[in-house]
């Protein structure tokens, strides 16, 4: 896994702070370049970090500009990691095809 770009928030509730990091990443599928979404929550009191939340989906796209947009609308939204596989669940499933592309490409040429 290699990070592509990345995008942090940073948001306050009383003494916690909580900082979040959205990043694009690119992996390796079967020959093919993949691109996947990794989101990260880490909470604050003062400089102490209290919680770590991390989840990632690696094979979203082979499409980077696809998965860079849907990055930006969870980044805009504020998705936590925890909802981010309930979030864009459909989205995978509907360009899971695109591997089959992809690797059927790769063998061909």
């Amino acid at each position: 896994m290699n990070l592509v770009e990345e995008y942090a928030s940073v948001n306050s509730e009383a003494d916690l702070e909580f900082r979040y990091a959205y990043r694009l990443i690119k992996s390796n599928f079967m020959g093919v370049t993949a691109y996947g979404i990794e989101i990260e929550r880490k909470d604050y009191v003062g400089l102490k970090n209290v919680n770590l939340e991390r989840e990632k989906v690696e094979t979203i796209s082979i499409h980077r500009h696809k998965v860079k947009q849907l990055l930006m609308k969870l980044y805009n939204n504020q998705v936590s990691p925890i909802h981010l596989i309930d979030v864009i669940g459909n989205y995978v499933d509907e360009h899971v095809c695109e591997f089959d592309v992809g690797t059927n490409e790769k063998i061909i040429n």
